[in-house]
């Protein structure tokens, strides 16, 4: 038989309930023999060809982190572009500092097309928010240069401001913008199923493949050093199947990354085909017979209810925004029915982006609908992001048997600037309210959205342990969850949200040898340090992987 390699370390998180602790790992072929001590493990070993790798010995050995909802995509287009943000960022080989205030925004973006190489036919750069930065028009990016083509894309990666070059040079119909509700043609906007309109005419630019695909390579290093072995692409497909695909594909088999991709693809129409639902459903379905062990599908999809959080597209019932705009919908409510049916009577897992208390109300109407024409066990329907809710909501998810991936990242980046700003003090300081999920028993899983927050599991932990906001300030402590239950939110939960329980997310017999080896024990320190420990190596399939600094 093949080798057998025992992994020791000072502490392993199992992260199952039989036998939550232990100090040795045994595994052979990729996947687990048994996790016990080098004692309890003697009849594998005994006789056997084996290995002690006792590297890790002063370490901390965790299940490989998930994160359940992340947009390699968005990712691979947005890390080779200039990073302009209102809040440090840091990247494995560098750290963006943060830049607030309009002026100061602008000047920046000035001296970054100023320096600008040239070497890509379009300059995009990422992060802008008008909380931080104000409201930029195209006439200020017209202002900065009226000859190279400039998009700014929004942090909320929802929406962006094009130039009049950059109008110009993507073919855009003026008399459309003019006409289409999500564009205002004056300040050059593009928002939501607007920014779609333009996707068309970006993609040759974006999966070009000295962008994509090397940011895709860049990702990959986003992902080992956040310490993942398995996320899913939530809303695959969103600008071009066949072209995501064949990158994706590329790039696994020349590269070889230490994680797997689930893929979740979108189930809305596709207004570039027939637009219909029925051969939106016959697409999706079609997909089964694609993909391999490191990049595949499990009948899950995506779905969208009202608009970005970052964007202040959510929707809400009365009382909405505090300037009294409105929020948007992703999908038009009166279809929102129709088109989750096909998928919820094939047996299909879930999945809706749902932004604020009326988007939520959406979904579950939904769910409500579909489980008393079809009713379904363990259907795990999953509102994805969880924003602003209610309490009431909570119980819903829980009578309708819902489960939540949840982004807590918006606690500390938003918190404080959409309590002054955007929704009052109550609804942004409860947002993404884990506590009440804690306390009604709804299994929830932590998420990034990558890039709408950092893809470092144990930065998502340490927000949803704090609930710190920017200013140093917590927001609602009765909202915060124990350091176990946000663990389990990274790595068991995660895998029960994916549907991928049976594999991962936990360190037991016959699941895959995945593993996160930290510096610290996450049960030890201070939870206000949670964010700063170390990630030292993962183990993908039971061979090592060092996250080099």
């Amino acid at each position: 038989m093949s080798r057998i390699t025992v992994f020791t370390a000072k502490r392993i998180h199992t992260m199952t309930d039989a036998a939550p602790h232990a100090t040795a790992v045994a595994v052979r072929d990729g996947l687990i023999l048994e996790a016990g001590t080098l004692e309890s493990l003697q009849p594998w070993l005994e006789g056997a060809d084996c290995h002690i790798d006792s590297r890790f010995a002063d370490k901390i050995i965790m299940p490989g982190f998930i994160d359940p909802h992340l947009h390699p995509f968005i990712g691979a287009i947005l890390l080779p572009t200039t990073f302009i943000t209102a809040f440090e960022w840091a990247l494995p080989d560098k750290t963006i500092p943060a830049t607030r205030g309009h002026a100061q925004y602008l000047a920046e973006l000035a001296r970054q097309v100023q320096g600008d190489d040239g070497s890509k036919p379009l300059f995009v750069t990422w992060g802008y928010h008008q909380i931080w930065h104000g409201d930029v028009t195209r006439a200020e990016l017209n202002d900065i240069s009226a000859s190279k083509p400039l998009l700014v894309w929004h942090r909320s990666f929802h929406e962006f401001i094009l130039n009049d070059a950059a109008i110009d040079m993507l073919g855009l119909d003026r008399a459309m913008m003019e006409r289409h509700p999500q564009i205002n043609a004056e300040t050059g906007r593009f928002s939501e199923t607007g920014a779609m309109a333009a996707i068309a005419a970006l993609k040759p630019i974006l999966f070009a493949p000295e962008w994509f695909g090397d940011g895709l390579k860049q990702l990959h290093k986003v992902l080992h050093h956040g310490g993942l072995t398995t996320v899913a692409d939530m809303a695959w497909g969103i600008f071009d199947h066949e072209l995501e695909w064949a990158a994706y594909t590329h790039t696994f088999a020349e590269n070889a990354p230490p994680y797997r991709c689930m893929m979740v693809p979108r189930g809305l129409p596709d207004p570039e085909l027939t637009g219909s639902a029925e051969d939106a459903f016959e697409r999706i379905e079609a997909l089964s017979d694609r993909g391999t062990d490191q990049l595949f599908f499990d009948r899950h999809v995506k779905f969208f209810a009202d608009g970005a959080i970052f964007s202040e597209l959510a929707q809400f019932e009365p009382p909405g925004f505090i300037d009294g705009h409105h929020g948007e919908w992703m999908t038009a409510p009166e279809q929102f029915e129709d088109i989750i049916r096909p998928y919820w009577n094939a047996g299909y897992r879930i999945h809706v982006h749902c932004s604020g208390s009326l988007g939520h109300e959406l979904a579950l109407d939904v769910l409500a609908k579909m489980q008393f024409e079809r009713p379904r066990f363990d259907h795990r329907f999953t509102i994805e992001h969880f924003g602003f809710s209610t309490e009431e909501q909570v119980r819903r998810i829980k009578a309708l048997g819902a489960v939540v991936s949840a982004n807590p990242y918006y606690v500390h980046e938003l918190g404080a600037a959409y309590w002054q700003h955007s929704v009052g003090h109550e609804r942004a300081s409860q947002m993404v309210r884990l506590g009440a999920l804690a306390r009604a028993n709804v299994p929830f899983a932590l998420h990034s959205d990558y890039t709408m927050a950092p893809a470092r599991p144990l930065t998502l932990a340490w927000v949803a342990v704090n609930r710190l906001g920017e200013n140093g300030e917590v927001l609602c402590e009765n909202e915060r969850v124990s350091v176990h239950e946000a663990m389990k939110a990274i790595t068991i939960n995660a895998a029960w949200v994916l549907g991928q329980e049976g594999s991962i997310g936990s360190i037991r017999t016959g699941k895959r040898a995945d593993f996160t080896v930290l510096d610290e024990d996450p049960y030890e320190v201070d939870p206000l340090r949670l964010k700063d420990i170390g990630v030292h190596a993962t183990v993908f399939e039971g061979v090592v992987h060092m996250v080099k600094p």
